[in-house]
C-alpha cells in the first residue's frame, strides 16, 4: 500500500505546480481578470468584466482590476499612486484608469497602470468567425484549442466543431500526391514529410515543425480528427440512407440514367410524347373518318 500524502506534502506539491505555471507565463484567456464573468446589479445580465454594463450602461459598483484581479486595495505592496494610509479602499476609490482595449477598470497600483495597457490579453482580440471585437458584443472571448485564434462566446462551440476541417477534398499534400503527414490547423492544409521543411531553415530536434506558409506549429495528422471538404450538390446531395434508389437519385440533381419505359421508386417517366399526342388530337377527325366508312 502506498503511503498517504500528508497535508504538508500536498501543500508543497501545489506550490511547486503553481511556481511552474508562473514561470511558463501561459495563462488561459478564460482565467484572465479582464475576461472574467461579471453580472450587472441592475439588469442581472452576465457578461465580460467591464467598467459599465454593455446592456444598460450601469457603472459597476464592485470593480475588479483587469490586471491583478483584486477588488480591495490593502496597500501591502506600497506602490499605490493615491496613498490611503492604513485604511482599505474598495469601489471607485480603488479605480485608477479604464483600459481602452478590454473596457475594464484598472486599480491605482503603479505596476498595473504601467503594464496593463501594453500587456492586455484582449489587445487585438477579434473573433475569427464573426469579426467582432470587444466593443461590438458583451460576451467573453476565448481561444480555439486547435488554431489558437480568438472566438467569441456565441461562436465558441460551433467553431471548435468545424475547426479540424481541411480546405481540400483529400488528405494529400498540396505540392505532390503523397499522403499528408503534417497538418496546419490555421491554413487547413496537409504537408508531406518533404514539403513541410523549408530549405535553408534550421529546425530544433524536439520542437514541432512550423508551417511553411504561416509559421504556425503543425501537428501530425494521425493525432487529429481531420475531415475533408465535401460538396452538397449533384449526386452527393442524395440521401445515402434511402435503400430504394441506392443514393443515386435526388429531386435536386435528377437521376443519373433512366432506361426508356423503366418504372420504380425514385424514377419518373417521360410523358412528353403522350402530351404531344393529346395536343394533336382533334375530335372532328373521328367524325370525318366515320362518315367515309359509312359511305363505303
Amino acid at each position: 500500500m502506498p503511503k498517504r500524502k500528508t497535508g504538508a506534502r500536498k501543500k508543497a506539491e501545489k506550490q511547486k505546480e503553481r511556481q511552474k505555471e508562473l514561470r511558463s507565463n501561459e495563462r488561459p484567456l478564460a482565467d484572465e481578470p479582464c475576461n472574467s464573468l461579471f453580472e450587472c446589479h441592475e439588469c442581472r445580465r452576465k457578461q465580460k468584466n467591464r467598467a459599465a454594463c454593455y446592456f444598460c450602461n450601469a457603472i459597476n459598483k464592485l470593480p475588479q482590476c483587469a490586471h491583478c484581479g483584486k477588488t480591495k486595495c490593502m496597500m501591502k505592496g506600497g506602490d499605490c499612486v493615491i496613498k490611503h494610509g492604513g485604511s482599505y479602499t474598495t469601489g471607485m476609490q480603488m479605480v485608477g484608469a479604464i483600459c481602452d482595449h478590454c473596457e475594464a477598470f484598472i486599480c491605482h497600483g503603479r505596476k498595473c497602470l504601467a503594464a496593463h495597457g501594453c500587456e492586455c490579453p484582449l489587445f487585438d482580440a477579434v473573433c475569427i468567425e464573426c469579426d467582432r471585437d470587444v466593443l461590438s458584443h458583451g460576451g467573453r472571448l476565448f481561444k480555439c484549442s486547435f488554431c489558437i485564434n480568438f472566438i467569441c462566446e456565441d461562436d465558441q462551440f460551433e467553431h471548435q466543431a468545424s475547426c479540424q476541417k481541411l480546405e481540400s477534398e483529400d488528405l494529400k499534400c498540396q505540392s505532390c500526391n503523397k499522403l499528408g503527414q503534417y497538418s496546419c490547423l490555421r491554413c487547413k492544409i496537409c504537408f508531406c514529410d518533404e514539403h513541410v521543411r523549408r530549405k535553408g531553415f534550421k529546425y530544433n530536434k524536439n520542437d514541432p515543425i512550423p508551417c511553411p506558409k504561416c509559421g504556425f506549429k503543425t501537428k501530425e495528422t494521425k493525432e487529429l480528427s481531420m475531415s475533408t471538404r465535401s460538396y452538397e450538390f449533384g449526386r452527393k446531395a442524395a440521401d445515402d440512407d434511402d435503400d430504394d434508389n441506392g443514393g443515386y437519385y435526388s429531386y435536386n440533381a435528377g437521376p443519373a440514367y433512366v432506361p426508356k419505359g423503366a418504372t420504380g421508386p425514385g424514377l419518373y417517366t417521360n410523358n412528353e410524347d403522350s402530351e404531344e399526342d393529346d395536343e394533336d388530337y382533334d375530335p372532328d377527325d373521328e367524325d370525318y373518318s366515320g362518315s367515309e366508312e359509312e359511305s363505303d
